[in-house]
C-alpha cells in the first residue's frame, strides 16, 4: 500500500511538472507572437492570398483579386527590402503579374513582371532566386513576347552572371535551341559574351519622355549613368520637303527595344522624336522640326538625364505657322508681337500663375517631428494660395499637383511653359542639421553664392553638392535665355510681402533674405520664376507653425501681396517710361 501511494505521488508530481511546463511554454509562445507588421507576418498574409487565388478559378476571373495579392507582396519588398522575404515577395509578385497578363491580355501587366524580375536579378545578385528571375526573363521574351533575339540575351545573362546557379543548365539548353532558331553557332555565344561584357561598360538609355504644345516641347532622355553628348542643328534644305532636324549624339551609350524609340508629336513645332543606335558606341536622338525659333540642351543629375527644350514661333489666331505673308503684314505682325511681349515682360498681362507644391508621392521632402512631411504642408499651402490668387488678384491659378502624386522636377517647369504661365511660384519647406536654424527665404535661379544655398539646392534637387558645382557650369550657357532680372525682382517683392505678413502675426520671425541657387525646377522656365522656403521643419518653433492653417494662410497672403506689388511696380515703370 505504501509503495502504491509513493508511486502514485510520483506520477502526480510528474504530471503536474509536465502540465506547468506546457503551460509556461504556451504562455511564452502566446506572449511572443509574430509582430503584426513584420516581414514574416506580411509575407504569410501574401502567401495565404496567393494560395487562395490559385485554388479558386472563380477568384482568378477578377482583376482586383490578383492586384490584392500583388499589393500584399509589395508591402513586404518595399517595407522590408533587406530581408529574405523581400526577395521571395518580389519573385512571387513577378509570377502574379505574368499569370495575370494571360487573363487580361495586357502587355503592361507583362511589363510589370519584367521590371520586377529585372530588379530582383540586379539588386539581389547573391540570392538564390536571382538566377531564377533572370531565367524567367528569357522565358517571357521567348514564349510571350516572341522575341528570340532578346530571349537569347536574357538566357545568356544567366550563363554570364550566374555560372554557379541552378538555372544555368536550363539556360544553356535554351541557348542551344535559340542558336538553331537564329542560325547562330557555338562561336557566336562566345562573341555574345564578349559583346555583353562591353555592353555592361556602356550606358543604357532608360527612357525618352516629352511634353509638347504647338509652340513648346521638352524632351527628356533618361540614362543609367553620365555620358558625353553633343547637339547639332541641321539646316533645312529648301529643295527637299523635309523638316529641319535637331539631333543629339550620346557617346558610349546603347538603347534596346524595351523602350519606345519613336514618339510621334505632330504639332506646328515638332513632327517626331526618335532614337536609335547610330553606331556601336553612339545613340542618336533626332527631333524633326517644322517651326522653331530657339532651343536649349542641358543635363540634370540623379538620375542623369538630358533635357532638350525647343521653342516655336507664336502664331496669331487663325494663322498657320508656315503661311507666307506679304512684307507689310509681316512687319505689322512683328510689331504687334513685340508690343505684346513687352507688356507681358513688364507684368501688365499677368493672367495665369503656376503654383508648384514641391515634392509629393514617393518623395516626402523634408520630414519633421511626428512624421510631418514637407509634401503635405506645401500641398495645403498651394490650395490656399490658389484661392487667394483667384479672389485677390483676379488671375487664374494652375497647380502642378492637386493631390499627393510624384512629379519629376523637369515636368513641373515644362507644365508652366505649356500652360503659357506668366509667373511660376514653387513652394517648399526647409531643413537643417542644426535645430536652432530658422527663417524664411526666397530664391531665384542663378549660381549659388554661399554654402547654405548650395546645400539647399542639392537637397531640393535630390543630388550631391558636387553635381551642383557641375550644374553651375552649364548654367552659364542658359542664363542668356533665362529671365534672371525679372525673377530677382519678383523674388524681392514676394519675400517682402511674405515677411511683412508673417511678422504681423508671429514673433521671432527671422528674415534670411532673397538668395540665388541652381534649382532644377526653375531651369528652363520661360517666365519669372521663384522658389519660396516658408520655414524650417527641423526647428521646433517653425515646425509647430507649419502645421497650423493660420500660419499657412498668412504665408499665402504674404505671397499674394508680393505678387500684387510686383505687378503694380512694373505697370508704373512701364507708364513712367
Amino acid at each position: 500500500m505504501w509503495r502504491f501511494l509513493v508511486r502514485r505521488h510520483a506520477l502526480i508530481s510528474v504530471s503536474l511538472s509536465l502540465f506547468f511546463a506546457l503551460f509556461l511554454a504556451s504562455s511564452a509562445y502566446s506572449s511572443h507572437p509574430l509582430p503584426k507588421d513584420s516581414a514574416q507576418s506580411l509575407f504569410k498574409q501574401a502567401q495565404d492570398c496567393f494560395n487562395g487565388l490559385y485554388q479558386s478559378p472563380n477568384k482568378r476571373r477578377y482583376r482586383h483579386n490578383w492586384e490584392g495579392c500583388i499589393t500584399r507582396y509589395e508591402r513586404v519588398y518595399k517595407g522590408f527590402p533587406d530581408t529574405d522575404e523581400a526577395v521571395w515577395a518580389m519573385y512571387k509578385a513577378g509570377k502574379l503579374w505574368t499569370d495575370l497578363s494571360r487573363y487580361s491580355g495586357k502587355s503592361s501587366d507583362l511589363d510589370q513582371a519584367i521590371a520586377l524580375y529585372r530588379e530582383l536579378a540586379k539588386r539581389y545578385k547573391a540570392h538564390k532566386l536571382a538566377d531564377d528571375a533572370q531565367y524567367k526573363l528569357g522565358v517571357i521574351f521567348y514564349e510571350r513576347k516572341k522575341d528570340s533575339r532578346q530571349a537569347y540575351i536574357e538566357f545568356l545573362k544567366v550563363e554570364i552572371n550566374f555560372p554557379q546557379g541552378d538555372m544555368c543548365a536550363k539556360a544553356s539548353l535554351m541557348l542551344d535551341r535559340l542558336e538553331r532558331i537564329l542560325g547562330k553557332k557555338r562561336v557566336a555565344r562566345e562573341k555574345g559574351k564578349a559583346d555583353y561584357t562591353k555592353l555592361q561598360q556602356m550606358v543604357r538609355v532608360e527612357d525618352i519622355r516629352h511634353w509638347s504644345t504647338p509652340t513648346y516641347t521638352r524632351v527628356v532622355i533618361d540614362l543609367a549613368d553620365q555620358v558625353k553628348y553633343e547637339g547639332h542643328l541641321l539646316k533645312k534644305d529648301p529643295d527637299l520637303k523635309k523638316p529641319r532636324r535637331l539631333y543629339v549624339d550620346l557617346g558610349n551609350a546603347w538603347i534596346n527595344k524595351e523602350i519606345e524609340t519613336s514618339i510621334p508629336i505632330k504639332n506646328n513645332l515638332l513632327r517626331m522624336a526618335r532614337a536609335g543606335q547610330y553606331d556601336k558606341d553612339t545613340v542618336r536622338v533626332v527631333l524633326d522640326i517644322d517651326n522653331m525659333v530657339g532651343y536649349k540642351i542641358f543635363h540634370l543629375f540623379d538620375p542623369f538625364r538630358i533635357v532638350i527644350d525647343v521653342q516655336g514661333e507664336e502664331t496669331m489666331p487663325g494663322e498657320a505657322a508656315s503661311a507666307e505673308k506679304p512684307p507689310e503684314k509681316k512687319v505689322k505682325k512683328e510689331e504687334m508681337q513685340k508690343e505684346l511681349s513687352l507688356a507681358k515682360q513688364l507684368g501688365l498681362r499677368v493672367r495665369r500663375i503656376i503654383i508648384d507644391a514641391g515634392h509629393g508621392g514617393k518623395d516626402p521632402g523634408a520630414v519633421g517631428r511626428k512624421g510631418m512631411k514637407e509634401k503635405d504642408i506645401v500641398l495645403k499651402l498651394a490650395r490656399i494660395l490658389a484661392e487667394k490668387v483667384r479672389d485677390n488678384l483676379d488671375c487664374q491659378p494652375v497647380l502642378t499637383r492637386g493631390t499627393d502624386v510624384f512629379l519629376p522636377l523637369e515636368k513641373r517647369t515644362a507644365m508652366a511653359n505649356i500652360e503659357k504661365a506668366d509667373l511660376f511660384i514653387s513652394l517648399h519647406v526647409n531643413a537643417h542639421r542644426y535645430t536652432n536654424v530658422q527663417g524664411l527665404e526666397t530664391y531665384f535661379l542663378n549660381i549659388a553664392l554661399d554654402e547654405d544655398s548650395m546645400n539647399l539646392a542639392a537637397r531640393e534637387n535630390a543630388t550631391s553638392t558636387k553635381n551642383i558645382s557641375d550644374l553651375q557650369v552649364i548654367l552659364n550657357g542658359l542664363m542668356l535665355n533665362t529671365k534672371i532680372h525679372e525673377s530677382s525682382r519678383l523674388a524681392e517683392f514676394v519675400h517682402s510681402g511674405l515677411m511683412s505678413e508673417v511678422k504681423g502675426g508671429y514673433k521671432q520671425v527671422k528674415n534670411r533674405g532673397v538668395r540665388q541657387a541652381p534649382f532644377y525646377v526653375l531651369i528652363g522656365a520661360e517666365m519669372p520664376a521663384v522658389l519660396v522656403e516658408i520655414g524650417y521643419i527641423t526647428n521646433p518653433v517653425e515646425c509647430a507653425r507649419l502645421g497650423s492653417d493660420a500660419y499657412l494662410t498668412r504665408v499665402a497672403s504674404g505671397i499674394v501681396t508680393g505678387i500684387e506689388r510686383y505687378m503694380k511696380d512694373m505697370e508704373a515703370a512701364y507708364k513712367g517710361g
